[in-house]
């Protein structure tokens, strides 16, 4: 007897499941996933079957009205997944469910993009003399004709644009009985544009070979688990994936690749897509709703086996899964910022271990906790120590601006070394990369007379100055202000404002006017917001329609152009400069990785990298590439400190319009939150959040350390549900925030 009771979540965030009758007329169509219409008090909602019972504890229960979809959207284990990161991240069931479907996909309407198809009848067989006539009495009609003889359907809308017909010459041929012409569903591809060749694997290295076998050795075990591929930069970590995922498609199984940035998707979608061909789906941000739509309903289908994209690829409803892979793993990109606040690196573990697939995190960098639990044995290390085809590592060079300033007599952006170097590559037609990472022209506006700085007016930050639109940009709230001519304090007004500081817009410049003949490109999120404008640059760059490529730290990882031979890091201290204890692993990490851009083809490699801490270690390990030295300084800092690792920090962040009701709010919260922790956990603050204010919105926070997150999350999800905050001051918890900012 089917159960009579459905257990059902609604998209309003209450953090709760409630139970509805089943009728009888739907007992056999609903499933785990289902999406359902209920009453919900005076109006409908739309819901999420999460659970089938056969009694309630509640009585006179309403009914299901409907089933809106025709198959369930999730399935019991991704239900049990976000049931997991729910709990662990200290966040609403209802976000968690949001979180493993696409909003394009669970949003009510949600369908197939259909269009007027022509397609030609099974047993049409015009006689030549009939075409032949046809040609001569309507050629628009004999083309389309023709047309559709190659490829047996189109719809009219691409006919009309490659041939001039008509839809009144179409129905004149369905009158012939050569086609039909119907409504049919069109795909939304992302990959239309693109044009692939199919691609053959290299001959492996040792390494390579060596590093296949780990993996496959995972993803044959009763109980698979994680292997953590350690790679320099150039060593062919991707080769590795690919031939992991051949194997896990050859085993009748799907595969999941995340990269952490949308800029390393189109080249990574070529490599996929060379090899694995239309059976490859991509999900990213940048995809249009339909896209997503669409490339999702494929996927679940099975017409797609493999999927590449940004951190919401995770939740791919892909079966059976075989093998995740997280590339750059590293990466702050995998975490989320908006509940559920969760790394995409860490519920890939999770995901693996419900699925029984094995799991992959690669870098030629890896964060400190995945290479702890690798050396402790948690996670399977494989090493990758040299490039390949017996690529060397690119010679690096630390600039000290220290003396390049004395020696120049004042402070320059491309100190002379770096001005020659790019000089000699223009002369033998090789590229260069220059890596900021920051964008905007100048990061000051300040009036040399009084000294009057230029703040947003609603966040803590200053503007920053953009030379091409002559406006002033707040990076957090997005404000906008036109440049001052004269001081904007009233009691000064001094005219000549100074634009201090340095971001990518004014090294553009400044490259454009020392290399008048350069072909210069700039890659940063000012220029990369429309549509494929990654693909576009990068494209551009592949194909050596660009000299030189300034950016920000979407060119600093992932990207192979072997003729890149030069890479110039500016100002590579300035993360070192954030008031974060991560501040040094993220400098490493960065300059290793935009170091490896370079020598990735037969030319060796040069780096330099400019700074005034030419003697910090995270400076010195990357310029050797060694990351061992690194680890263990960093590790024992950290282990003195009682950092991350060897803690799990979370950050409960208030905010509010009114500072005074939100710093009352917080510390209430925080007494409350106090009485109810072991004492083992540490609580600090409440306290202004190091960016006090943003949006017009005051920020303060509090701070939890354990040495497990176990140890205080329960008593936090708790009080999150049952806590009242005052009217317009909302809380937000963020479990293994991974800074303090």
């Amino acid at each position: 007897m089917p159960p009579p009771i459905a257990k059902v979540v609604t998209d309003i965030a209450l953090d709760r499941e409630f139970d509805y009758l089943v009728p009888a007329e739907l007992a056999g169509q609903l499933r785990i996933g289902s999406v359902v219409r209920v009453p919900f008090g005076r109006r409908w909602a739309r819901g999420f079957v999460v659970g089938l019972a056969a009694r309630s504890d509640y009585p006179n229960l309403k009914a299901i009205e409907s089933v809106t979809t025709d198959l369930p959207l999730f399935d019991e284990r991704m239900l049990r997944l976000a049931r997991w990161i729910a709990d662990y991240y200290a966040a609403p069931f209802e976000s968690a469910i949001a979180a493993i479907l696409p909003a394009a996909v669970r949003r009510e309407g949600a369908r197939f993009k259909e269009q007027l198809v022509a397609r030609v009848c099974p047993d049409a067989a015009p006689a030549p003399a009939d075409e032949a006539a046809l040609a001569k009495k309507s050629p628009r009609q004999a083309l389309a004709w023709e047309r559709l003889k190659q490829c047996r359907e189109a719809t009219v809308a691409a006919l009309a644009q490659e041939t001039g017909v008509a839809l009144a010459g179409l129905r004149s041929l369905e009158k012939k009985g050569w086609i039909r012409l119907a409504k049919g569903v069109v795909r939304r591809d992302p990959h239309a544009r693109m044009t692939v060749l199919p691609t053959t694997p290299p001959p492996p290295t040792a390494e390579q070979t060596a590093a296949l076998a780990a993996i496959r050795r995972e993803m044959e075990a009763p109980q698979p688990g994680v292997v953590l591929l350690h790679g320099v930069t150039g060593s062919g970590k991707t080769e590795v994936y690919l031939a992991a995922i051949r194997a896990a498609l050859d085993a009748g199984q799907g595969a999941i690749a995340l990269v952490p940035e949308i800029a390393l998707t189109p080249q990574t979608m070529e490599r996929f897509r060379g090899r694995f061909g239309d059976t490859v789906a991509v999900l990213h941000s940048h995809l249009s709703d339909g896209e997503r739509h669409d490339e999702w309903r494929r996927i679940a289908a099975g017409q797609a086996r493999v999927v590449v994209g940004a951190r919401s690829a995770l939740f791919a409803p892909v079966r059976p899964l075989g093998l995740l892979v997280v590339d750059e793993e590293h990466e702050p990109a995998y975490k989320q910022d908006e509940a559920p606040r969760y790394s995409a690196r860490d519920v890939a573990v999770m995901r693996g271990h419900l699925e029984g697939c094995a799991v992959v995190l690669g870098s030629a960098t890896p964060s400190l906790e995945s290479y702890r639990h690798a050396r402790a044995g948690k996670y399977r290390l494989v090493n990758m120590t040299r490039r390949v085809d017996r690529r060397v590592m690119p010679t690096v060079r630390v600039v000290d601006m220290r003396l390049e300033a004395e020696k120049a007599g004042g402070a320059h952006l491309l100190s002379q070394e770096l001005i020659e170097a790019i000089r000699l590559r223009l002369g033998r037609a090789e590229q260069t990369m220059l890596f900021l990472n920051r964008r905007g022209y100048a990061t000051t506006v300040m009036c040399p007379a009084c000294g009057e700085v230029e703040h947003c007016p609603n966040c803590s930050v200053k503007m920053t100055y953009h030379r091409q639109t002559d406006l002033m940009l707040c990076h957090v709230c997005g404000a906008v202000r036109p440049a001052p001519a004269v001081c904007s304090n009233p009691t000064c007004r001094a005219p000549n404002v100074k634009m201090a500081g340095v971001g990518t817009q004014r090294v553009e410049a400044a490259v454009k006017k020392i290399f008048a003949r350069a072909r210069v490109a700039r890659m940063d999120s000012d220029t990369t917001g429309a549509k494929d404008a990654h693909a576009e640059i990068l494209g551009r760059f592949r194909r050596g329609d660009v000299d030189i490529l300034i950016g920000t730290q979407m060119i600093a990882k992932g990207l192979d152009f072997p003729n890149v031979t030069l890479v110039g890091v500016i100002q590579a201290d300035l993360s070192l400069q954030m008031p974060d204890f991560r501040a040094a692993e993220r400098t490493f990490q960065l300059l290793t990785q935009v170091a490896g851009r370079a020598g990735r083809g037969d030319v060796a490699g040069e780096v330099f990298i400019q700074t005034y801490a030419p003697f910090h270690p995270a400076v010195q390990s990357a310029r050797t590439a060694d990351f061992e030295t690194f680890y263990d300084q960093e590790i024992e800092l950290r282990r003195e400190l009682g950092y991350p690792p060897f803690s799990r920090l979370t950050s409960v962040l208030f905010k509010g319009a009114d500072e005074a009701a939100v710093n009352a709010c917080a510390r209430d919260f925080a007494a409350r939150l106090r009485a109810a922790l072991p004492a083992a956990v540490r609580l600090t603050g409440p306290a202004p959040a190091p960016l006090a204010k943003a949006k017009n919105l005051y920020r303060v926070q509090l701070l939890l350390w354990a040495a497990s997150a176990r140890n205080y999350v329960p008593a936090l999800r708790e009080l999150l549900k049952s806590f009242k905050a005052p009217k317009g001051i909302a809380i937000a918890a963020n479990v293994d925030a991974l800074s303090l900012t």
